[in-house]
């Protein structure tokens, strides 16, 4: 314990916070060159670093400062003008003259503490890093102080000079530490405003959604009281597109001479002397009176206006150039998305619109097919009646010996009878008066108890005992089973087709296969005489729906099988051959389906692994 106090003694005020600052530079990496770091996040650790001095070194630090005062405008003098020569810009220097050595010791003879002095530091750093001076530069100005702080005081403080570049070190130290964490919360606050800009583009789905988003997150970077996007429209004039806070939309009538004004950004203050039509660039009339400043950033697309940002300060406060860079950059990002969300909004309308048409379209061709077979059943199949009642008249009333005649009326009756048959198939196929009655699965039953009919195929079906849906939606549904059951019979040459419907998640699920020959499926969607697979996908985006079909064709007639393709409780289409059809209906939206899907893509029809059920 004795010894430890003697080395202490012997280290001296110095000692003990070379000690302090040691331990606290384990803790860090510090850089000075043309890049930054991530700092000490947490202010307490640069407190920790200034309460590292003892009271000892502190009063060293105020006589010091209480030497240094009849020097130091001559110091801050020489610096100014060393400053200029190194091309540094007024405001630059004017930062740069407050984190010396010199302006600690103006802040420690003001009485004022050292924690004050690192306060101004981190202020003026922010502003450097905002004023877009590389760290290096700011770090070579500090040097070029102390070399003229070692030319003006090597003799006059000669018998201090140890302590001197002792302090000077370790003030040196804590100030380049807050620099450092000074341009780290810079450039923090503008990576978090472009990825929140990128996340604003990302999820918003119209125009109206999108710029008030924008506007938030400008807004809160730039601190700005309020906020507003005007937008040019077909007159000439800026029309409110939105306002932070909220205020009611109106449009604003410039002259073509400050429209040109407005297309370069402008820091516009309001005072007593400004003209009338400088204060006429603010958009938004209650500004001009309550707001001191007011930034506007255009919205330019190839160097023609298409915008303004502008933004409100409660106090008078004059933009740095990183500041503008950045807002500049996001006001071509906030065009570009602009004009992609009115690109999505137009197609959405075209989208909408051919949906109607297309709907419009089925139900002209189900009322046509109704007015179709009713006029078969009321004219044609009430004549073919007659005729079939009059042969048989005829057949009646022929006299023995006759059998000739007889025998070609009858072959007559029965082709008349046969076509009245097909007639009433047709009438049934056309409008299916069981769909109307007793709805969707008696009606699908009867379609396949008539395939069964037509074809040797072993049919199984699957159908839910009580399925209740629109009459509209049992129509589509009722059509897209037909048209796949008539291209089984036509072309797949099928021995076992099973059918299944379900209701399940809030979705309607129709799924059909066959072990059939099997097709090419993207060649036969992309063939344009291929009516059947074009019009189950247009059927299916009505209701905003999914659609998948999958086919592998059968091993021609003499070829071997390959045993590890050829999997017998495989799926079929993958692993077996034939075709799988299957559709998704989303219940939520039969009612006005809008062919928007339900994770919000737009889109006519979207390909779903089959079997794969969605999240509740």
């Amino acid at each position: 314990m004795e010894e430890a106090d003697r080395r202490r003694r012997k280290q001296g005020p110095g000692g003990i916070l070379e000690l302090g600052v040691s331990l606290i530079l384990k803790r860090i990496r510090l850089r000075t060159d043309s890049t930054y770091v991530h700092p000490l996040h947490q202010p307490e650790v640069l407190a920790e670093a200034a309460a590292g001095l003892s009271r000892q070194l502190q009063s060293l630090l105020k006589e010091t400062s209480e030497r240094l005062r009849p020097e130091l405008g001559r110091l801050e003098r020489r610096y100014a003008r060393r400053l200029k020569e190194m091309e540094f810009t007024t405001e630059q220097a004017a930062c740069l003259q407050t984190i010396t050595l010199g302006a600690a010791a103006k802040t420690l003879t003001a009485g004022e503490t050292l924690q004050r002095f690192l306060d101004d530091v981190q202020y003026r750093g922010r502003r450097l890093a905002k004023l877009d001076l590389a760290p290096a530069r700011v770090v070579s100005a500090l040097r070029e102080y102390d070399a003229i702080l070692d030319q003006g005081l090597s003799k006059r403080l000669r018998e201090q000079l140890v302590n001197l570049e002792w302090l000077r070190g370790q003030l040196h130290f804590l100030v380049v530490l807050t620099l450092n964490n000074a341009f780290y919360q810079v450039r923090e606050a503008e990576s978090r405003a472009f990825y929140e800009l990128f996340r604003a583009e990302v999820e918003s789905r119209s125009l109206q959604e999108l710029l008030p988003r924008f506007l938030e997150v400008l807004g809160v970077y730039t601190g700005a009281a309020a906020a507003s996007i005007y937008l040019v429209d077909e007159q000439g004039g800026l029309r409110a597109a939105a306002a932070l806070p909220e205020a009611s939309p109106a449009t604003v009538q410039l002259t073509p001479r400050l429209l040109a004004r407005l297309e370069a950004p402008l820091c516009l203050t309001v005072d007593k002397g400004r003209k009338a039509s400088a204060i006429s660039l603010i958009l938004q009339e209650s500004w001009r009176k309550s707001s001191p400043t007011v930034w506007s950033i255009p919205l330019l697309s190839a160097g023609r206006l298409q915008g303004v940002m502008q933004f409100a300060f409660s106090k008078p406060y004059a933009w740095l150039p990183r500041e503008v860079g950045l807002l500049q950059a996001a006001a071509e990002r906030c065009w570009l998305a602009a004009e992609k969300a009115q690109l999505l909004e137009h197609l959405s309308e075209r989208e909408e619109k051919i949906r109607q048409l297309a709907e419009h379209m089925v139900e002209v061709e189900e009322a046509e097919r109704r007015r179709i077979s009713r006029e078969l059943h009321d004219e044609a199949g009430q004549s073919l009646l007659c005729v079939r009642l009059q042969l048989e008249m005829l057949e009646q009333d022929l006299t023995p010996g006759m059998e000739g005649v007889k025998k070609r009326l009858g072959d007559v009756r029965q082709m008349t009878e046969h076509t009245i048959l097909e007639i009433r198939r047709l009438i049934a196929a056309l409008s299916p008066a069981i769909l109307e009655q007793m709805g969707l699965a008696a009606a699908v039953r009867q379609l396949v108890g008539r395939f069964r009919r037509v074809h040797e195929a072993d049919v199984r079906i699957q159908l839910p005992r009580k399925l209740e849906l629109p009459k509209r939606v049992e129509i589509i549904v009722y059509r897209l089973a037909q048209e796949i059951l008539n291209n089984i019979a036509k072309y797949s040459q099928a021995t076992h087709v099973n059918l299944l419907v379900e209701s399940a998640d809030g979705y309607l699920r129709l799924q059909v296969e066959d072990n059939g020959v099997g097709f090419d499926v993207g060649e036969a969607f992309s063939r344009r005489d291929c009516y059947g697979l074009s019009g189950l996908r247009e059927r299916v985006a009505l209701l905003g729906g999914s659609l998948a079909v999958r086919s592998r064709r059968r091993p021609a007639a003499g070829t071997k099988a390959n045993p590890r393709t050829a999997k017998e409780d495989g799926q079929v289409g993958i692993d077996r051959p034939g075709t799988m059809i299957w559709a998704e209906l989303p219940l939520s939206e039969m009612g006005n389906a809008k062919g928007v899907s339900r994770s919000g893509e737009r889109t006519l029809t979207r390909v779903v692994e089959p079997g794969r059920r969605r999240p509740a």
